[in-house]
């Protein structure tokens, strides 16, 4: 199981006869997937007329021998409405846990004014001219570095195996992390479950976007109201962890331009809202912490306030099935409110690799046995 989101932008890429090679890094392996393609947030209809996975290999190659043509309801090609997704039949295609997968879209020329894409892939992706599904490497290629309509991957498992969706914004997308080394925190959450023998397979799904808040729309629509479509629509969802909000307080308390102006208790009802939707579902929540923002572009000793009351909300609160401490583990010490050095991508907002190792490292996988 594995999943990206989708958020609306314009561009040309991929609509005018070209071939989108996209990689993904999925969690947990198996021997069957299923692809799923979107046009949400498209104005035209979107038409695929070939695709392919295969397993991914250097610079946008495919390993040999290991590319099946994807089909859509028995048909190699399919025209995906304004505002639509489709998801491909089964392929069967054995993919190892935490393996690397392209797929490969022929986008024929035709009118796409709207394209449905993730913009922050953190992953080289490559288009080239022409129908180049099945080439097992790319002659004059240009790298990209987007997901376009490419929403996400289901690795079929067994009944025991279950799904965590991580929701959230920039630092839960990876930014600022090294590309093409899949070092996101969820990452590193993935690899330590891959390794646990002690635990099902668990595969988690990133629905991070960066920019993204939890009342208001800003890069993709709010948490808010992107919450079934992200977390209850995806499959075999049993836990939830949720760590979004700092765009929201940055935004919300900036001296030098605030807008959207929005309290921590504000805050505290959206989080609630998105706890009761999850557990009508049978979903597991868990709260993580805001990290540290003392120093970034649009912190304020204001909004450090908001900070704390939503960070001690979610420690203490009693609403969550259980509470992943982001602040506790990338915190220095000395200064409450500020990144540790070593954590730090420079920005004192988003961590680097370092950082986001130790927020992986710091999940209890515990919670997950539950």
């Amino acid at each position: 199981m594995g999943g990206k989101n989708a958020g609306g932008t314009f561009g040309a890429e991929g609509t005018d006869g070209t071939t989108l090679r996209e990689i993904v890094h999925v969690s947990i392996g198996g021997s069957s997937v299923r692809v799923v393609l979107t046009n949400e947030f498209g104005e035209d209809s979107l038409t695929v007329s070939a695709a392919q996975i295969a397993l991914s290999a250097a610079g946008g190659g495919i390993v040999a021998g290991s590319s099946v043509q994807l089909s859509f309801g028995g048909h190699p090609s399919v025209v995906i409405p304004p505002g639509a997704l489709v998801v491909s039949d089964a392929a069967t295609i054995k993919v190892a846990p935490l393996a690397d997968v392209a797929v490969s879209l022929f986008v024929p020329t035709q009118t796409v004014s709207v394209i449905t894409r993730h913009n922050f892939a953190d992953t080289t992706n490559y288009v080239v001219a022409g129908n180049a599904v099945t080439a097992e490497t790319l002659t004059g290629a240009k790298p990209m570095y987007s997901w376009d309509f490419l929403k996400g991957l289901d690795v079929k498992a067994d009944a025991a195996s279950a799904a965590i969706v991580t929701f959230g914004d920039s630092i839960t997308d990876g930014a600022h992390s090294t590309r093409d080394k899949n070092a996101r925190w969820p990452d590193v959450l993935a690899a330590r479950l891959a390794a646990d023998k002690k635990l099902p397979r668990l595969g988690v799904l990133n629905e991070g976007i960066g920019g993204n808040r939890v009342l208001h729309d800003n890069t993709g629509p709010s948490a808010l109201a992107r919450f079934d479509r992200d977390v209850l629509a995806q499959v075999g969802v049993k836990y939830l962890v949720i760590m979004e909000a700092i765009n929201d307080i940055g935004h919300a308390y900036d001296t030098k331009k605030p807008f959207d102006v929005v309290t921590a208790d504000d805050l505290i009802a959206g989080y609630g809202q998105m706890i009761e939707r999850a557990h009508s579902h049978g979903i597991k929540v868990f709260g993580a912490t805001l990290t540290p923002y003392v120093g970034a572009g649009y912190s304020s000793p204001a909004g450090e306030v908001v900070r704390q009351a939503v960070n001690t909300w979610i420690r203490t609160s009693g609403k969550f099935d259980g509470v992943i401490d982001f602040d506790k583990a990338t915190v220095d010490p000395a200064k409450p409110g500020v990144f540790l050095p070593a954590f730090d991508s420079g920005d004192e907002l988003h961590p680097g690799d370092a950082g986001y190792k130790a927020m992986g490292d710091s999940v209890d996988l515990g919670l997950f046995g539950r």
